[in-house]
């Protein structure tokens, strides 16, 4: 029996070849790696153009909404003006119904006849006076009857324009409904190219530091926004615990749990219903309204003293950037663009630039 001895020289060659093998893997990798990630930049710029039509669609579908439910306000209180209106009329009717008969009890002589029977002319005062009061009442009577005929009239126009233009905002909520829709259903078979596109959890982990890096670009850029404006507000320091929930739903305390490898959540996630409000946690001016790849569309606000609120994968964003909000108001409409498979709210909130648990600030 021989035994096979391998030189140095042998060695040498094997673990070079082994060597060549490991790089040739590694390289393989980095080129699935960075095909994945090219193809989801050209799914997500596809996206963006979606999620930008569905929110454009859903905020004219709010507009519609708000509209509709202001003219069923404003018909209500023609209803009862119109009631109002008739209640009167009947009343100035059976007056005027009275004044009449009153005339014509008083005697079956027109005005002259009695004015020539007068034998004194005490009578003969007494009685202009008396017929100068009742033309004069009568008189009144009259024009506040043709007023309220008049006012009638124009509560009963309002009221038909009133009808004819909620017909017509009930035609349109239908039709953006339709639109909506079909961009929905757009987005989700983009969506699903998407997630398709990244297989490899070093394609995912890679994903998720490019949407941070665009993050904190953003906010960088906001921040540099804030110092050359001089924005004074107060901040948030006095409110920890007291700050409005952003919206409504099933709160997911996930602050600094890891996300995907060393990755971890900067902010919590609110699960809602599409198209809830989403609303400033406090008084702030909005610094970015616009859509960021991996969070959608975002909204952030200041609020003064370095710290700042984000609100992401919102369906539409209501607010424009530099406009004022007080705590309460809603900033955007709450949904799932950016990727997500159900809707949601993102939320954060940042002091300097860092993230801090937004579960020990808000009035939960």
């Amino acid at each position: 029996m021989f035994l096979f001895v391998a030189t140095t020289p042998q060695l040498l060659a094997q673990d070079k070849s082994d060597l060549e093998l490991i790089q040739k893997q590694i390289e393989d990798k980095k080129k699935q790696i960075a095909k994945q990630l090219n193809e989801a930049k050209k799914l997500h710029e596809n996206l963006k153009k979606i999620e930008l039509n569905v929110a454009k669609t859903a905020k004219s579908l709010n507009h519609t909404d708000s509209q509709i439910v202001n003219n069923q306000k404003q018909q209500i209180k023609l209803l009862k003006q119109q009631q109002e209106y008739q209640k009167a009329l009947n009343q100035q009717k059976s007056q005027l119904a009275k004044q009449i008969r009153s005339a014509y009890m008083t005697g079956n002589y027109d005005f002259a006849k009695m004015l020539l029977n007068q034998k004194d002319a005490a009578n003969f005062e007494r009685t202009i006076t008396y017929y100068q009061y009742l033309n004069k009442a009568r008189k009144e009577q009259i024009d506040s009857f043709n007023h309220l005929v008049k006012e009638l009239t124009l509560v009963n126009s309002q009221l038909i324009d009133s009808q004819s233009e909620l017909k017509k905002l009930k035609s349109e909520q239908i039709s953006q409904q339709s639109m909506l829709k079909s961009q929905l259903s757009n987005r989700q078979s983009t969506m699903l190219k998407l997630q398709s596109s990244i297989e490899s959890d070093e394609a995912k982990i890679a994903q998720l530091q490019i949407n941070e890096k665009n993050l904190m670009e953003a906010l960088v850029r906001a921040q540099q926004k804030i110092e050359q404006e001089n924005v004074s507000l107060v901040g948030l320091s006095n409110l920890r615990g007291n700050l409005l929930v952003p919206a409504k739903g099933n709160l997911r305390k996930m602050f600094g749990r890891f996300r995907q490898g060393q990755i971890k959540w900067k902010g919590v996630v609110i699960y809602g219903d599409s198209g809830d409000d989403v609303v400033a946690i406090h008084d702030g001016k909005v610094l970015y309204a616009d859509w960021l790849r991996g969070f959608g569309l975002v909204t952030v606000l200041d609020h003064g003293d370095g710290f700042m609120s984000l609100y992401g994968h919102n369906q539409a964003l209501l607010k424009q950037v530099g406009d004022s909000v007080s705590a309460g108001e809603s900033i955007a409409l709450l949904g799932q663009s950016g990727g997500q498979s159900r809707p949601n709210l993102y939320f954060e909130i940042r002091h300097k630039g860092k993230p801090v648990n937004p579960v020990s600030w808000l009035k939960l």
